[in-house]
């Protein structure tokens, strides 16, 4: 698969960075450790930690070289490596882990999410924000359209979301201590210069493997053609060339006892 483009992913960059503000507003105060931003991605979320918490190390994890590169540019992390989120060695010293965006492309939360936060120390916190949009018109027309087309390389369009129901969340943390689940929908108006605002969206995410493989096909045109063409149906775009594109993101948070 080819690697993120930042560009792509920037296009939007308020938007998708909202919840990460809010979700690092539901965090309390640290211990002593560092902050450990999980599948940082370009690191727009650095600068967010030295607001709230300057004096930290802030140390990131990403395996997209174009990604990791650009969160290095920020001047923000001590280090950004690269590594599997599911697998990595995360150390001893951390006060905060955090993850915005990332965790949704993991598989197996039940026993990921237990191993990372066993690397907290007393008192820290785990931030995690996921998508939760697996089954909405955005995501579920990508998986249908790519179906419809290669059915043979892509044979389940009802395909299982790694991201788990809110309660899997709540009861999986409580041994680790206090919890907090909730979920926002955030009311997203998009333009795009060309083409249908909700693609430009999810081509820099979700859509990715889809657009990977049928540009190896040579069919990119055709795949994006079909999907706009019922993305046109499902998010109508007004005079003024806007579409309404609610999204849904799941939050948890945990402080560690």
């Amino acid at each position: 698969m080819s690697d993120w483009s930042p560009t792509d992913y920037a296009q939007y960059y308020d938007l998708r960075l909202l919840p990460a503000r809010d979700l690092l507003t539901a965090v309390g105060d640290l211990p002593e450790g560092r902050i450990l931003d999980l599948g940082c991605g370009s690191g727009g979320v650095g600068h967010l930690f030295k607001e709230q918490f300057p004096g930290r190390t802030i140390d990131g994890i990403e395996n997209s070289p174009a990604m990791r590169e650009a969160a290095q540019a920020t001047g923000v992390y001590n280090s950004v490596e690269d590594g599997d989120l599911a697998a990595h060695d995360l150390g001893t010293e951390n006060a905060l882990i955090f993850t915005n965006a990332a965790l949704n492309w993991v598989k197996d939360h039940r026993s990921v999410l237990p191993r990372i936060v066993e690397h907290l120390v007393p008192g820290g916190w785990f931030a995690m924000q996921v998508p939760s949009q697996h089954e909405a018109p955005s995501h579920a027309l990508a998986r249908d359209v790519a179906t419809k087309m290669d059915p043979e390389a892509f044979p389940d369009a009802d395909a299982n979301s790694n991201v788990l129901p809110p309660r899997s969340y709540a009861s999986m943390l409580a041994p680790f201590g206090d919890v907090r689940v909730w979920m926002t929908e955030y009311m997203q108006e998009l333009t795009a210069p060309f083409g249908h605002p909700v693609r430009h969206f999810t081509q820099a995410t979700y859509l990715r493997p889809y657009l990977n493989h049928f540009e190896a096909q040579g069919r990119l045109d055709d795949y994006v053609k079909a999907y706009e063409t019922e993305l046109n149906a499902a998010y109508p775009i007004n005079r003024q060339g806007q579409a309404w594109f609610p999204f849904k993101r799941l939050f948890v948070t945990l402080h560690k006892t």
